[in-house]
């Protein structure tokens, strides 16, 4: 988002008639949370004086050492447009969360995402991101509780009258358009009732930034019309699931690094490096890039959604895929994340784990052309093609025994992280599901 002054945001508190501000920050999973605060305590809150309970947010502080502050970042301050009306609105600020001291919390997944970009800066690199998150939008009940009922029947490019997603679309890209975004593209995707809006790429934190502020909006907007919008990765058996394919490159002085105009696929070694770190380290790392028992319902075979561990310039049932356009655009897309995932987190990861292959020199391995979908297991077994972790469990287990996870998101994170997603499979695991009692309860 665009560079702004605390005397910029003061003039359009007064011009906008500004009544409140919502100070936001995110859990360990990246839920969106928020304390109000009135625009006279602005002074206050850009001191960095406003203080939150840690202990009652997922993945924070214990009891004890309870006392946290926010530290809004003025780039993020925006009107919200739907509180907009005659001598009323109110505003935001995404924060990150401070220790009494006033350093960072290292419990914050915005700071995690801070250290991974202050690590590619120590080479004198800046990240960029471009993520593309699919939704599903249902229909909701009497009470506004989402419902199993699809909000339409349209296709892949589909327009109205079979989408009838399109007005509630078309109102969110006026909605992010007036809050600063620079939307891209916007249209049905493949599933019924799914849909993708792409926004413009930013550096890390601004993207990571984007796409909570994203998932927020997209949110609200379609309850205004009495749907509910969902980021889950697989809400439907035997449809496409949604996911967040991330666009990466490195930028140095300005230039993109990744584009080597002279080698047969205008890579650099740079970006062949940043290929081979993500598949040594994506399976130690997917357990935050597809963070829920949900997630491997996704990640079959089947259904557009990449599992094997293999790369290509096009093959688009490849893990890694460099998309046709190259020079300062030149970027390298990972395409097994979700957007139920931590924004900040999955950028750290990946980017981290991209650094690894270039501090080292890694070496990719040849490119995959052929159509891995449709592979024979002794094919891909003889081209050396893995799989990603079958499940929450095993991806769970790939983070705990890698070095990516604990490098990457500190002490405070990963340990908080692995017990949460730990004790949410425990949790799955011991339920008793529909399918059970469909299958097991008239049989046996």
């Amino acid at each position: 988002m665009a560079e702004i002054t605390l005397e910029q945001i003061q003039s359009i508190i007064k011009e906008k008639n500004v009544e409140l501000l919502h100070m936001q920050f995110v859990d360990i999973e990246g839920i969106l949370k928020n304390i109000t605060i009135t625009a006279a305590q602005l002074d206050d809150a850009v001191e960095g004086k406003i203080m939150i309970d840690g202990s009652s947010i997922k993945g924070f502080s214990p009891i004890n050492k309870s006392d946290s502050y926010l530290a809004p970042d003025l780039n993020t301050f925006v009107v919200l447009p739907w509180t907009e009306e005659e001598g009323y609105s109110e505003a935001r600020f995404l924060c990150s969360v401070t220790n009494p001291d006033g350093t960072l919390f290292e419990g914050d997944t915005r700071n995690v995402l801070k250290k991974t970009v202050a690590r590619a800066a120590e080479h004198g690199y800046t990240i960029s991101v471009g993520p593309e998150l699919e939704f599903f939008l249902f229909e909701t009940d009497a009470q506004g509780y989402p419902t199993t009922v699809l909000g339409d029947r349209g296709g892949y490019f589909e327009p109205s009258p079979k989408d009838l997603g399109e007005k509630v679309r078309v109102e969110i890209f006026k909605t992010l358009r007036a809050m600063g975004f620079t939307i891209e593209a916007l249209h049905h995707e493949v599933a019924e009732g799914q849909h993708e809006i792409n926004f413009k790429y930013a550096d890390a934190l601004g993207a990571a930034d984007l796409a909570t502020t994203y998932k927020w909006v997209v949110k609200t907007i379609a309850a205004q019309y009495g749907l509910h919008a969902t980021f889950m990765p697989k809400p439907v058996f035997g449809i496409n699931g949604s996911g967040m394919h991330v666009n990466m490159s490195f930028f140095k002085n300005g230039e993109n690094i990744f584009y080597n105009e002279s080698d047969e696929l205008q890579l650099s070694s740079e970006a062949y490096s940043f290929i081979a770190g993500i598949l040594d380290n994506v399976k130690s790392f997917v357990a935050v890039t597809n963070p829920l028992v949900n997630s491997y319902k996704r990640l079959v075979p089947g259904y557009e959604a990449p599992v094997y561990l293999a790369w290509s310039a096009s093959n688009r049932s490849a893990l890694i895929r460099i998309p046709a356009k190259k020079g300062m655009a030149t970027r390298v897309e990972l395409r097994c994340p979700d957007p139920a995932s931590n924004p900040y987190l999955t950028f750290a990861v990946i980017a981290s784990a991209g650094l690894d292959g270039v501090e080292k020199g890694l070496k990719a391995p040849a490119p995959v052309n052929e159509d891995i979908f449709h592979m024979t297991d002794a094919r891909r077994e003889e081209l050396g093609i893995e799989s990603l972790p079958g499940g929450l469990e095993a991806a769970v287990a790939e983070l705990e025994a890698g070095e990516i996870g604990l490098k990457t998101l500190g002490e405070h994170v990963f340990y908080e992280y692995v017990a949460a997603k730990k004790a949410e499979w425990d949790n799955y695991r011991t339920q008793i599901h529909a399918w059970e009692i469909e299958n097991y309860q008239f049989k046996f």
